[in-house]
């Protein structure tokens, strides 16, 4: 119960609103998501794999990959009262993944992008070739935009996992705490 109520916190605080009718799966577009980025997601993501929670077990499990969970963060109302404590929300996610948080959205200011560049090419060793999963939540278009631009980067191992912690969750596999690196 606790979860869910700072998930949807999370998802007020950012914009983030869950306002998908489940089932709809809406085709690929031409450009990146720019809003309601908790709606119905595509199946596919051209010069991408798509995998399931069972596949990305698998991944994780032989620590073959590295996981990105792009889940946005709120940041610190600028207009708090003085006297206001401002508590993060925390965020459970995938063991050992990396959170580069609010490069998932549709448009990203240039120096966000240059720093996620950076991080994949520390995260892959320089190595283009090293698969890269990008997650989030079920129906977020966060991890879908965010597979998209390493694509559009020349990553060739590009997979995204649309199921996110949610499926995880589902699955009843482990989640831990973990700290925005971005």
């Amino acid at each position: 119960m606790r979860r869910g109520i700072a998930v949807l916190a999370l998802c007020l605080a950012t914009g983030f609103a869950a306002d998908g009718v489940a089932g709809d799966t809406p085709d690929e577009p031409a450009d990146y998501r720019t809003e309601n980025y908790r709606m119905p997601v595509p199946a596919t993501l051209q010069g991408a794999r798509v995998i399931d929670t069972q596949a990305a077990e698998v991944l994780w499990r032989g620590k073959s990959a590295v996981f990105i969970d792009v889940l946005p963060r709120p940041v610190k109302p600028d207009n708090l009262p003085a006297n206001t404590v401002w508590r993060e929300a925390s965020h459970r996610s995938i063991p050992g993944a990396v959170w580069l948080a609010n490069v998932g959205y549709g448009v990203v200011p240039e120096p966000l992008l240059q720093a996620f560049q950076m991080h994949l090419a520390t995260l892959t060793g320089g190595d283009k070739a090293k698969i890269l999963v990008f997650f989030c939540l079920r129906d977020c278009w966060m991890s879908w935009n965010a597979a998209r631009r390493a694509v559009s980067w020349g990553y060739g191992n590009v997979i995204w996992f649309p199921e996110g912690t949610d499926g995880w969750s589902e699955a009843l596999l482990p989640l831990v705490e973990i700290a925005p690196v971005l």
